[in-house]
Formats: C-alpha cells, structure tokens, sequence
C-alpha cells in the first residue's frame, strides 16, 4: 500500500480503451477537485520517455524479453523517483497507464517463462504497487483490429499478433484472480461511458 496519495494502475491488452479511460478518469477526479497526475508507461518521465521510444517502436525481434525487462525496470525506476514517488508523498492520486503488471505479462509471461525474473527485479528496483488496478477486460481479436486501426509508430507488440494478445487475457485475469484486493475487473466491449461508469464506481468504492 502507498502512503499519502492513491496510485491507480490500468491495464489491459492492446486496443483494450485503457488509455480512454485513463482520461475520462483523470477528468472526473479533476471535476471533483481531486490533484490528479496523469501519466503513462513506459514513460511519464524525461528518461523514461525516451527508453519507451526503444521498446515500442521497430521490429517484433528487436530486442530479446530478457532485454526488454531491463529496459522497462529501468524506466519505471525513472518514473517512480522522478514523479510517482513525489506525487504520492505530496498526497496526490497518481493514475498511470500501465505498470508493473505489463511488464509481468508481456516479458514474464507470454514471451518466454522470466515471470521470476521480473518479479526479482521489481522487488529489487522498483517495490511499490498500486494501490488499486483497474483490469479493462477485451475479446483479443477486438482488441488487436482497434490497436492495429490507430495506425500510430508504437505497434511493435502489436505486431505480435493475436495469439500474444490471448496470452495476455489469460494472464491478467490470473493476475486479477491472485490479487483480489487489489484488481477490479471491467468489462472494456461496451460503449465508454458505461465502461466510464463502472470504473468511477469502482474507484469510489475503494476509496
């Protein structure tokens, strides 16, 4: 648990409306006079930004999945010295798009069997959780046509394809079904301002 603020995580597969409601989100808490900080990984700090230009764009084999943990933890250490850590300590609500749940995923788990790697390294160089993550859940094959419609330069797990995005499903809802208290689970295949709805609901039940 972080002290001071309140650190909300999303995540979801590729397409899933994360980064929609992400804002939505930070809108409402805004509205209510909440102090929001509002950001992303990888990224959401200068370093950290520039790491996610390596990881997200080029080739599907740029990097190997052991690469690409250390690639990531080193952003998130960025991102957690230079804004999470400070927001928090100052009382603020952190919401950020992705965090060390991906990196579970994506590396730990559907590229190759390194989940106590990252796990290592996490507790290691990173030790913070959110205080509460909201799991926008999607039919993959949906999912992947609406990341692949954005037609932007960040689509290189993307270009994985869907088999990685049913990898993906399935681990994050045995990642919601290890940490109950922690995961709330929305169902992403509707229309925004319901999913909207739910997602403040949750958030104003666990505060």
């Amino acid at each position: 648990m972080t002290s001071g603020g309140l650190f909300i995580s999303f995540e979801g597969i590729d397409g899933s409306g994360k980064s929609t409601q992400v804002a939505l989100l930070a809108k409402h808490l805004r509205d209510e006079g909440r102090d929001v900080i509002l950001t992303r990984e990888p990224g959401g700090s200068p370093g950290a930004e520039e790491i996610r230009a390596l990881v997200l764009q080029g080739d599907p084999d740029r990097w190997s999945a052991e690469t690409e943990i250390l690639l990531f933890t080193a952003a998130r250490r960025d991102h957690l010295e230079r804004v999470i850590r400070p927001a928090l300590d100052a009382g603020k609500i952190v919401i950020c798009d992705r965090f060390a749940d991906s990196t579970r995923m994506y590396q730990g788990m559907s590229r190759g069997d390194l989940r106590e790697t990252v796990d290592r390294l996490h507790t290691l160089m990173i030790g913070v959780e959110p205080d509460l993550t909201i799991l926008i859940d999607m039919d993959p094959a949906r999912g992947l046509s609406r990341a692949k419609g954005r037609q932007g330069t960040e689509e290189r797990f993307e270009d994985f394809g869907a088999r990685l995005q049913e990898k993906m499903r399935a681990g994050f809802l045995a990642l919601a079904r290890d940490f109950p208290d922690r995961f709330r689970v929305i169902d992403g295949d509707r229309e925004i301002e319901d999913v909207a709805a739910d997602i403040r609901c949750a958030v104003a039940a666990f505060r």
